[in-house]
């Protein structure tokens, strides 16, 4: 007895919003089959899915009509992700990890989708990374860089705050490149000269009164300097201080 795993979403006869059927049946390099319309894998594709897609519909070859089975080499988890975000179809129940998710990405831009106009605000693919960026940052950081997703990017950027640069390893910083990691430099660059700024800046003296003079003012600037020094000498962004 032959078993055969066929995906939960894209099965024979699934509503996936189309107006006719699928017409493709794809399949991923762990086994599992994907059933699919062709129109809505060249939707955004350029390059005919990696020109796996024939320009006219395949002849068939078993005796009950049905099309062959096309292999991918992404295997199942990829292929889902990518499927979903073809169809413009939520996936973040699946909880990709950020590897498939990259994968993904890569797979996407491989089968011929533009993905700066693919990934921008509002479409499932910016929601999905955006969604994993607080716990892995600088992971889709990189990977809006490499891709040149540049409102991602500045979406994930605050999640950087408390990142430590001297942790950046060779991999990432290749990944990321130099424009990019110029960005991520000066943001923390900047948020300290801010920081800066806004310490060293004593508090506005007023007129005398019997309980705050002019020398009691003193006092207080020189302590605030003294305070302020101490908090600048190892700001950086995302530092939080308590009992200051």
């Amino acid at each position: 007895m032959t078993v055969v795993s066929v995906s939960t979403t894209f099965y024979p006869g699934a509503d996936l919003g189309q107006s006719h059927p699928q017409d493709m049946t794809l399949h991923s390099s762990d086994s599992v089959f994907f059933y699919v319309h062709s129109t809505a894998l060249l939707q955004f594709s350029t390059n005919s899915f990696n020109s796996i897609i024939p320009p006219y519909p395949m002849s068939p070859t078993s005796d009950d009509g049905s099309q062959p089975a096309i292999s991918v080499p992404e295997d199942s988890h990829v292929f889902n992700v990518v499927l979903h975000l073809l169809y413009a179809t939520p996936c973040s129940h699946f909880c990709p990890s950020v590897d498939i998710i990259s994968k993904a990405v890569d797979a996407l831009k491989r089968y011929g989708v533009d993905m700066t106009s693919f990934a921008t605000p509002g479409t499932c693919l910016y929601d999905l990374i955006l969604s994993r960026a607080p716990l892995h940052p600088i992971e889709l950081y990189a990977l809006s860089a490499e891709h040149e997703l540049d409102e991602l990017a500045v979406a994930i950027s605050p999640h950087l705050m408390s990142f430590k640069l001297a942790t950046l390893t060779d991999e990432i910083v290749i990944q990321i490149g130099p424009t990019y990691l110029k960005r991520l430099f000066f943001l923390h660059l900047g948020r300290n000269e801010a920081l800066k700024r806004l310490l060293f800046t004593p508090p506005t003296l007023h007129g005398p009164t019997p309980q705050c003079d002019f020398t009691e003012q003193k006092k207080l600037t020189r302590a605030w300097a003294l305070a302020a020094a101490y908090l600048a000498w190892d700001a950086r962004p995302g530092l939080s201080r308590r009992g200051v």
